[in-house]
C-alpha cells in the first residue's frame, strides 16, 4: 500500500507524509477522531468560518515541524532522522487528548483533568500499539529528552503549534490582525546552547508574533459572544449531571452518558484503560445530539439553555475591568427566579458572573530568545525597541456576567 500520501490544505498548500508510521498514526482512530473536535470549540457563533478541527490543525503543526527541523539542519544543528521523526509524531499528537469543542468542556465535563495528561496516555497507548516506536517522540513531547530545543518546537512560547494555530484561526476567522510572517519566523530560528533562538533578523517578525497572539485572544478565543455560548455549554452540562446525580433519566450517547454518570479523575484513566476507550468515543457529535434530545426534557433550566444554544438565542452579556458587584447578581438572580418561576439554585444555571485574564507573552515562562552575535542571547522583552514587551505581559483581566436577555 502507498502510504507517502500528499494533503491538500487550504492554509499551508500541500503537506506531505513522509514516513509509513506517521501514516499509520494519522489512520489511527485515536487520530481519526480529531475531525469530529472543532479548533475553536464555538466561535463559528461569531465567525461562521471557524468550522475547522484540531485534525486540520494537528496536520498544520506537523508540516511547520518538518520545515523548522529542516531549516535547523540546513543551519548546521545536529538532528538524527531518529529525532527528526520522534519530534513530527510529537507535535503530531500534542492535541490528541482534546475533548469535545477543544478547551470549552475540558474542566467541566471531566473535572481536573487536563488534555495535555490526555495527549501523554494517548501517547503511550499508541506506542504499545505500534511496539516502542514513539518512546522517543514521548521524551520529546514531556520534555525529558536531552536535546532541550526539540520540546520547545512542540511546547514553547514560540512552538510551531502557535504558528499554526494563529495563523489558521485567522484564516478561517477571517480576522486578519491574527496574521503572522510564520515562514520568516521559522527561516530565522536556530539554536544556541541547547535553546530555541531567533536571529536578530526576526525580531520584528516576533513582534508582529506576539501583537498578534493578544489580538487574537481578545478578538476571537476571548470575544465576549464566544464566552457565552461556551458558558452556556458548560452550564447546561453541569445541570444535566446534577438532575442524572439526583436519579433523572436523560437520553445521551454511550459515551457521553458514561462520563455524565461518573466523577472520573485522572486515577481512573491510569488504572482502567476502559476510560480511555470511552473517551476515545466522545466528541462535538455526542454533545450536540444531547442537547437536540435535552431541549425537550422535564427541566426547564437544562431545556432553557439547550434551546437557546441550539437555536442561538444566546444570553446577555456585561464585560468590565471590575468585579461586578454582589447587589447586581442578586438582582439578576431575583429577576431570574420570577421570571421562569425556578427557585435560587435554579436561577444560578442562568446568571452566572466570572472572570477571564490573558497574556501575550509570559516572561516566567520559557522566553523566546533573540540571538544577537554568536554567543550573545537576550529576551525578547529586552531586545525590543519598537514595542514595550513588558506591558504585553501583564495579565488583563475582565470580568463578565451572563443573564437571559429578556430579565431586563
Amino acid at each position: 500500500m502507498n502510504k507517502r500520501k500528499i494533503f491538500n490544505d487550504p492554509v499551508h498548500g500541500f503537506i506531505t507524509i513522509p514516513h509509513e508510521l506517521i501514516f499509520d498514526i494519522i489512520e489511527h482512530p485515536y487520530f481519526q477522531r480529531l475531525r469530529r473536535i472543532k479548533q475553536l470549540g464555538l466561535s463559528d457563533y461569531v465567525y461562521p468560518g471557524a468550522i475547522h478541527t484540531r485534525f486540520h490543525h494537528a496536520l498544520g503543526a506537523f508540516h511547520l515541524m518538518r520545515k523548522a527541523l529542516s531549516i535547523l539542519k540546513i543551519k548546521g544543528i545536529k538532528i538524527s532522522e531518529e529525532e527528526e521523526l520522534a519530534a513530527e509524531i510529537a507535535i503530531l499528537l500534542h492535541d490528541i487528548g482534546h475533548g469535545p469543542f477543544s478547551h470549552t468542556l475540558e474542566h467541566s465535563l471531566i473535572a481536573g483533568v487536563h488534555h495535555e495528561s490526555l495527549s501523554k496516555m494517548y501517547m503511550k497507548k499508541l506506542n504499545e500499539y505500534f511496539k516502542g516506536k514513539l518512546s522517543l517522540a514521548i521524551e520529546i513531547f514531556e520534555g525529558s529528552y536531552k536535546k532541550k530545543f526539540l520540546h520547545q518546537l512542540v511546547s514553547s512560547q514560540l512552538d510551531v503549534d502557535r504558528l499554526d494555530y494563529l495563523t489558521r484561526d485567522s484564516f478561517f476567522t477571517g480576522v486578519s490582525e491574527g496574521t503572522i510572517s510564520y515562514e520568516r519566523i521559522i527561516e530565522m530560528m536556530n539554536v544556541r546552547h541547547d535553546e530555541l533562538v531567533v536571529e536578530q533578523k526576526g525580531i520584528y517578525s516576533i513582534e508582529s508574533f506576539i501583537i498578534a497572539r493578544r489580538l487574537m485572544y481578545w478578538q476571537v478565543y476571548l470575544h465576549k459572544t464566544v464566552l457565552c455560548v461556551e458558558q452556556m455549554m458548560v452550564k447546561a452540562i453541569e445541570r444535566a449531571k446534577y438532575l442524572i446525580a439526583k436519579g433523572e433519566k436523560l437520553d445521551a450517547s454511550p459515551a457521553l452518558a458514561y462520563f455524565l454518570h461518573n466523577k472520573v479523575k485522572l486515577k481512573d484513566f491510569e488504572k482502567d484503560a476502559k476510560v480511555l476507550n470511552h473517551y476515545s468515543q466522545l466528541d462535538d457529535v455526542d454533545i450536540f445530539a444531547a442537547f437536540k434530545y435535552w431541549q425537550h426534557c422535564g427541566d426547564k433550566v437544562l431545556r432553557t439553555l439547550c434551546e437557546a444554544i441550539l437555536d442561538r438565542k444566546l444570553f446577555k452579556i456585561e464585560i468590565s475591568n471590575k468585579a461586578f458587584s454582589y447587589k447586581k447578581i442578586k438582582e439578576l438572580n431575583e429577576r431570574a427566579m420570577k421570571k421562569f418561576k425556578v427557585n435560587e439554585e435554579e436561577a444560578g444555571y442562568l446568571v452566572f458572573s466570572d472572570s477571564t485574564s490573558n497574556h501575550a507573552y509570559n516572561p516566567s515562562e520559557d522566553r523566546i530568545n533573540i540571538m544577537l552575535g554568536k554567543n550573545e542571547v537576550i529576551d525578547i522583552a529586552q531586545a525590543s525597541d519598537q514595542l514595550n514587551i513588558s506591558v504585553l505581559s501583564v495579565p488583563v483581566t475582565k470580568y463578565y456576567v451572563f443573564y437571559p436577555k429578556n430579565l431586563l
